[in-house]
């Protein structure tokens, strides 16, 4: 996936997500990706959306989510999407979100 964020903040965004969001993953991957998910790390992104290596009945397969808002080109803007995401997955699952600081 080629994208116009450097490595340097994809990999931040990647480190904060897998290591502090992982219950996050997981929702979004359910709500958006497969409702039997067992598990979700986040691998990726780009303009477009991020993308979730998902385990589902112990297979794994990669999907794409699109951010909410469309593309995006600011670093800014992903954790603005990312949070929207977790909202909608929220709603579609219908898990009260935590509030965001």
């Amino acid at each position: 996936m080629t994208s116009s964020f450097s490595t340097d903040v994809v990999d931040a965004i990647l480190r904060h997500m897998n290591g502090d969001h992982t219950d996050d993953n997981l929702l979004i991957a359910r709500a958006f990706v497969n409702p039997s998910a067992e598990a979700a790390t986040m691998t990726g992104l780009d303009e477009d959306g991020g993308v979730w290596d998902v385990t589902v009945g112990g297979s794994t397969t990669r999907a794409s989510v699109a951010w909410p808002a469309g593309r995006i080109t600011e670093r800014a803007e992903v954790r603005r999407e990312i949070v929207a995401l977790y909202d909608e997955a929220c709603a579609v699952l219908g898990v009260e979100p935590r509030p965001h600081a």
